[in-house]
């Protein structure tokens, strides 16, 4: 999440007044993330979360809002989008798609503060995810990180960007190609989240999730993928901690067990989440210029997971699974 929109407080009310929501009262920007613009907005009638969607037209925030809406149903703890008094929950801020969220109080969790019983709870909910893509659906979007999307993102990297990073998109390229053809293209799939990281998780004063955060990755991709997504948001500090780990995964195998070829996969669906992650935050980040307040996002730090993955290996991710 970003501000890489500014909008007025005079914008914000206009946007408003089609809602039942009440009158402004203070408009702040959200600093992280990098692909929306994000606004806390304080009414007479409370908090509210604006979002404004970048990349997607409104046919994909309107999907995305169906999407938010079917989950909230099967009783995933996700906020959909408010409805507008036409019945729409789409609008229109500076020409781009527009949505007005419910605020979901809760805090997030730092790296060096998630135990083990956090990760068997992220596990769990991510495979509540999954579980609840089966039923009643629909087909999911398409990924906007496929491998040939991503190798896109390599020719900008190595035509445009400053030669210190220009000359990764050569080795990237090629662990990338590598890892791709590892892939088992018979793993199971399904709706995914694709960005379950620590910042798109509210934790309540009890120690549970109060709420799973922004979708706009969300997809149809592999489900072991998702779950090494979220293991490398959630189990990597200044290395693999390899018990939060094994506690994750326990904690989605007991809302969704794996199969074996899928426990065979995790390797390269974790190489091929690492990958993902290094390439777009060159093109996401470090590339990218703009005004008002935002996060930067290293992508040194997926390099490190990859090697680290390397490192240890399938049967070393075997073994810190099932320990």
């Amino acid at each position: 999440m970003a501000v890489l929109t500014p909008i007025s407080d005079a914008e914000a009310r206009a946007f408003l007044s089609a809602f039942d929501a009440g009158e402004l009262v203070r408009l702040r920007g959200i600093a992280a993330g990098s692909v929306n613009s994000n606004f806390a907005l304080e009414t007479t009638r409370g908090p509210y979360f604006l979002r404004v969607y970048e990349e997607q037209g409104h046919d994909g925030a309107v999907a995305e809002a169906a999407l938010l809406e079917h989950l909230a149903r099967a009783g995933v703890p996700t906020p959909a989008p408010l409805a507008m008094r036409d019945g729409s929950r789409i609008g229109e801020l500076r020409g781009k798609s527009s949505a007005l969220f419910p605020w979901r109080e809760g805090t997030m969790r730092c790296q060096a503060g998630v135990t083990g019983e956090d990760a068997r709870r992220v596990g769990a909910a991510l495979a509540a995810v999954h579980r609840a893509g089966a039923h009643g659906l629909g087909a999911a979007p398409v990924s906007r990180f496929q491998e040939s999307q991503l190798v896109e993102r390599l020719d900008r990297i190595a035509k445009d960007a400053a030669p210190e990073l220009a000359r990764e998109a050569l080795p990237l390229r090629a662990k990338l190609a590598a890892w791709s053809a590892r892939r088992d293209p018979m793993l199971p799939r399904g709706l995914i989240h694709g960005d379950l990281f620590r910042d798109n998780v509210l934790w309540n004063d009890a120690g549970t999730v109060a709420a799973l955060l922004d979708f706009e990755s969300a997809s149809d991709g592999v489900l072991a993928y998702d779950l090494m997504v979220t293991a490398l948001a959630w189990c990597v500090g200044d290395a693999l901690d390899t018990a939060l780990l094994g506690a994750l995964v326990a904690g989605y195998e007991s809302v969704r067990p794996l199969t074996p070829a899928e426990r065979a996969g995790l390797l390269a669906e974790a190489c091929a989440a690492a990958l993902r992650f290094a390439i777009t935050r060159i093109t996401d980040y470090a590339m990218r210029v703009t005004e008002g307040p935002r996060v930067i996002k290293d992508w040194r730090r997926f390099a490190m997971r990859l090697a680290a993955l390397e490192a240890l290996g399938q049967e070393g991710l075997t073994g810190a699974i099932l320990r």
